[in-house]
């Protein structure tokens, strides 16, 4: 069944690349430059995934978004501008599922559109995450992923992490100890062929720091190994 995407930006030239770019793909597509309108129609016709942007006239995005999570758990990505990590961290807490940072590319956004429609999906039975067969949670000290319903926490404290930055952690995570290079945390966070450079997976990796202090100012379970890569500290 194809999946219908929502787009709503007040940047006409946005949304007609993006909505063509999703339609090339085989997704349907619907298009909105003003909060208002979407949430309204979101209640009448919901989408299976929105794209907002978060700097919008009338309603924002973040506006939009929690009206969105009275009464709903749509799938939502966020488009920010390289400044608004303050709007990113608000974002995520409200309940958007990840967030891209304009410019972007056309094909990473596809990329993460699939990954979270992906998730999203109900489990058939027999398949991981199913009432017959569960992904287990993945426990490592202090650490706890549950990838089913992408939770992660830190000491009994909730983690808000973005789907790429959880891809990030789970491979890490899952073999404490071993060093990860770039381009295999590359290739966990980002399918399809999407290229990123060095300093992205390194971005990500600040962030990933950045919002475990959050909840513990001494956390240092990822380790640089400079020239290799990073590694999960084997306690």
């Amino acid at each position: 069944m194809t999946a219908t995407i929502a787009l709503v930006d007040d940047d006409r030239n946005i949304l007609t690349s993006v909505s063509i770019a999703l339609q090339t793909e085989g997704f349907t597509t619907r298009v909105y430059s003003d909060g208002e309108v979407a949430l309204k129609a979101f209640a009448e016709n919901p989408p299976d995934l929105a794209v907002l942007d978060i700097k919008m006239p009338r309603m924002d995005g973040l506006e939009l978004l929690r009206r969105l999570r009275e009464r709903s758990r749509l799938p939502v990505i966020f488009l920010t501008s390289k400044d608004d990590e303050l709007d990113e961290a608000l974002g995520l807490a409200m309940g958007a599922d990840d967030y891209i940072a304009k410019p972007f590319s056309q094909r990473l956004l596809i990329a993460r559109i699939r990954a979270i429609l992906r998730r999203a999906e109900p489990a058939q039975p027999g398949e991981p995450g199913s009432a017959d067969s569960a992904q287990p949670v993945l426990e490592r000290g202090r650490l706890a992923m549950d990838p089913a319903r992408h939770k992660v926490t830190w000491n009994g404290e909730n983690v808000t992490l973005t789907v790429t930055e959880f891809l990030i952690l789970e491979t890490l995570a899952s073999r404490p100890g071993i060093v990860k290079t770039r381009n295999q945390l590359m290739d966990a966070a980002y399918q399809d062929d999407i290229y990123v450079d060095d300093r992205t997976i390194d971005s990500h990796i600040k962030r990933l720091r950045r919002k475990f202090r959050q909840v513990d100012k001494d956390f240092d379970a990822i380790e640089t190994l400079y020239g290799a890569g990073y590694r999960f500290a084997d306690d």
